[in-house]
């Protein structure tokens, strides 16, 4: 599926949903009914497919079904890049477990209100096609959760006027500091930085 921009300039940024499986009953809608943002533009994908399941961690992932993000990042180069995603709760232990960093190469996601998980995106897409300093993100919504996702839904418009990653962070440490002060840490020894560089979520 081809995306839709909402917006103009800059910064660029890309919303994508329904990334596999039936995800996209409990998120396309989301990005079906938001609108643009205040400042720059804002691309969004609200169904990337919906047939079998396959994990954006697999590396066959986005040089598969999920081409169509790769190719809207390689023209669009966004400054923001989201997935949202879905999970059941029998699933919240096993994302949030401590040792998943250790268990399956990515770092625990960190639990907001409302059961919304927060974390970063597969390394494959966010090694090779993003800097730095781009801000990319993935929330999960709590499958059959109505709480979770009206305040998914209201995460999400207030991410689309963020301008960069740092105004993120700084109403991430107001709002949720725990949260984000561990999440900082997980992503500085994913990536292998150390404390005097700049952090990468």
């Amino acid at each position: 599926m081809s995306y839709r921009i909402l917006g103009e300039g800059k910064p660029v940024r890309l919303f994508v949903a329904g990334l596999h499986g039936e995800e996209w009953k409990d998120t396309s809608d989301i990005l079906e009914n938001i609108e643009a943002p205040q400042k720059g533009s804002l691309a969004v994908i609200p169904l990337v497919d919906k047939g079998n399941y396959v994990s954006t961690l697999d590396g066959s992932y986005f040089t598969g079904i999920g081409i169509s993000i790769i190719k809207a990042v390689e023209e669009l180069r966004p400054d923001i890049y989201i997935e949202i995603h879905s999970y059941s709760v029998e699933n919240l232990t096993k994302l949030t477990e401590p040792d998943r960093l250790d268990l399956v190469g990515v770092p625990a996601f960190s639990r907001l209100d409302h059961d919304v998980l927060l974390g970063s995106v597969a390394p494959y897409i966010r090694r090779k096609y993003f800097p730095q300093d781009a801000l990319c993100l993935t929330f999960e919504i709590q499958k059959g959760n109505a709480l979770s996702k009206q305040y998914a839904t209201r995460i999400i418009n207030r991410m689309k006027e963020f301008t960069s990653r740092d105004e993120f962070l700084m109403c991430m440490l107001k709002r949720y500091p725990k949260q984000a002060r561990k999440a900082i840490e997980d992503y500085k020894n994913f990536y292998g930085l150390s404390d005097n560089d700049t952090p990468i979520l």
